[in-house]
């Protein structure tokens, strides 16, 4: 009782310091007083506040114990969420995003309007908005009540049962992020993600160690080696990230239907790009949208690779696959830190949640509200409706969430799979419309009506081919339904453009603030060479040419590494003359 009564004082103290910390640096801020400063922060975020935001965003309780949970329960192969996600950044950097500030958008379905119609916006701001309270937020929620109920045990001391204790975290965990999201806007969401996105990256990194070291106490010899040891020669399979049909994430996904997943919530999910959206100028969104392509690269190692410690300390005793991460961290990580690992669990938590509530505030004021019902709004009535629309968003999502049921795939595919409603139509109308002529509304209409209708399908009418991890014969995973879906959505779009074509040409070149800073970062390139050959190596590491294999050849993985090296310097002198050059 006195370790718990320590942890819990711990991270009640330190997730206040955050919440005051992040409250003084907007307190007073002219930047909460406007639409454009209440969304977007006022156009001002640096590189690393994107790139911090962005992280923790991303990095919720539901990767946390998602991806965990697979690698517990399978392999490895579910770190290509993670670690793929590079090439969508890098994407993000060198074509969107420069798209995007150019033309001063506040969000993603005023492209749509200026590319399609205002019809397509509402669609779009429409799909958003339920795949945001339906399936965003519960899910995020959740997962986070999941973790705390773990690592805490909750039901235990208060004797009540596990949905109770899950329920009155999801109600806690609500209220509490809702205040970041609501009152403080864009810029205090950046500000506190990423002090938590710092303490995450360590407690992450700390529950790798421990966990180790718990192995090798109660496996081996006692220690951190003992314990690498450990894992590496009897859970070696575990460490292979290269998927079969039944694994979590099959290696052909990555090349399909992951890539549209990854280019969607990287390049066109409002959540995320909203804090790309408010960079000071191009060099700094550039900056902060690759510097968390970096970070991504780091997730399998803190996130991913505790399954598998788990499993070799824990077996495969736990009631689900999704206690995998909460469990280790309650058996391994020394009380005296478990308080700080837990608040930035919670910033973690927080984060995602409230970057959906901000984002969906945002669509529905600038894309449904404003537009449609009172045009005239002033922007600080504009900031004031938001806020109260958040609050609403907020109790509905927390009403919505004690009903979420995981699905038996787990609570990370559970979120990815029903993402796949709303992410591959936005995502294949935002490239045709970037990259070709012949969309048009018309398209744009029919192609997302077929998605909806195939993928429900798919989910719900025939759910005997939904179980690729069990139904070996017929089964089919999701991500190459989405590639399917994607590759029928062009053709019903080109043939639609032949029916009905657009009225207006797409003009790519105008500026909306000819002010604005569009000169791009100088030392883009050259990461973005050294993020893809970080990705090759991370997988040529978890594979059977690595050290997924009882055969190690020690030799051979020297010798990739040390090419890795060399490859890491060339990058880094290429970027320094980048520089110089420029300057």
């Amino acid at each position: 009782m006195e370790h718990l009564t320590f942890t819990l004082v711990t991270f009640v103290l330190f997730t206040v310091a955050v919440a005051v910390i992040s409250g003084k640096i907007v307190k007073n801020s002219d930047d909460q007083k406007t639409a454009k400063g209440y969304f977007l922060a006022g156009n001002g975020l640096g590189g690393l506040f994107i790139a911090g935001s962005m992280l923790l965003t991303n990095l919720s309780a539901e990767n946390l114990v998602g991806l965990s949970g697979q690698s517990y329960a399978a392999n490895m192969s579910g770190m290509a969420w993670e670690a793929t996600a590079v090439i969508a950044t890098i994407v993000m950097a060198f074509v969107f995003l420069p798209l995007y500030l150019r033309k001063g958008y506040t969000t993603l379905p005023e492209f749509m309007e200026e590319r399609y119609g205002v019809g397509v916006r509402r669609m779009v701001s429409i799909l958003f908005l339920v795949g945001y309270l339906i399936i965003g937020i519960p899910v995020c929620l959740y997962a986070g009540a999941i973790a705390f109920n773990q690592i805490f045990d909750l039901n235990a001391i208060f004797g009540i049962s596990t949905q109770a204790g899950i329920t009155i975290l999801i109600i806690l965990v609500g209220i509490i992020g809702a205040l970041y999201a609501v009152l403080g806007g864009l810029k205090a969401v950046a500000v506190s993600d990423t002090i938590n996105g710092i303490l995450l990256i360590a407690g992450s990194l700390a529950v790798v160690i421990f966990g180790f070291i718990a192995v090798g106490n109660v496996k081996g010899d006692g220690g951190f080696a003992a314990g690498v040891t450990y894992v590496l020669d009897n859970n070696y399979e575990q460490l292979n990230a290269i998927g079969s049909n039944v694994d979590p994430v099959p290696f052909g996904c990555i090349f399909t239907g992951m890539l549209l997943a990854n280019l969607f919530y990287w390049g066109t999910n409002q959540v995320l790009i909203q804090r790309a959206l408010g960079a000071k100028n191009l060099k700094e969104g550039q900056k902060g949208v690759l510097i968390s392509g970096f970070l991504k690269m780091l997730v399998p190692f803190l996130l991913v690779l505790p399954g598998v410690i788990a499993a070799a300390l824990l077996g495969n005793g736990l009631e689900s696959k999704d206690f995998a991460y909460p469990t280790l961290v309650a058996k391994s990580l020394p009380w005296p830190i478990v308080g700080l690992f837990c608040a930035a669990l919670f910033g973690s938590i927080i984060s995602t949640y409230n970057s959906f509530l901000n984002a969906a505030s945002t669509v529905f004021m600038c894309d449904i509200y404003k537009p449609i019902f009172n045009p005239n709004l002033s922007e600080e009535k504009t900031v004031k409706y938001a806020k109260r629309v958040g609050w609403l968003f907020a109790a509905f999502s927390i009403c919505v969430s004690p009903f979420l049921q995981v699905m038996a795939t787990g609570l990370y595919d559970f979120g990815r799979s029903f993402t796949g409603f709303y992410n591959i139509p936005i995502i294949t109308i935002v490239l045709v419309g970037m990259f070709s002529k012949s969309g048009s509304k018309l398209g744009a209409y029919v192609a997302t009506a077929w998605h909806v209708f195939f993928y429900s399908g798919y989910k719900f009418w025939f759910q005997y081919i939904d179980t690729p991890l069990t139904n070996k014969i017929c089964g089919i995973n999701y991500m190459y339904i989405y590639a399917i879906s994607f590759v029928v959505m062009l053709v019903i779009i080109f043939i639609c453009s032949k029916i009905a074509s657009n009225d207006k040409e797409f003009d790519r070149g105008s500026m909306k603030d000819e002010n604005y800073d569009m000169t791009p970062w100088k030392k883009r390139k050259a990461v973005a060479v050294w993020l893809v050959s970080f990705l090759v190596y991370e997988y040529f590491l978890f594979s059977k040419a690595g050290l997924a294999t009882a055969n190690r050849n020690v030799a051979l993985i020297g010798g990739v590494t040390v090419v890795f090296a060399i490859e890491t310097i060339i990058c880094a002198v290429a970027a320094v003359k980048s520089e110089h050059k420029a300057a």
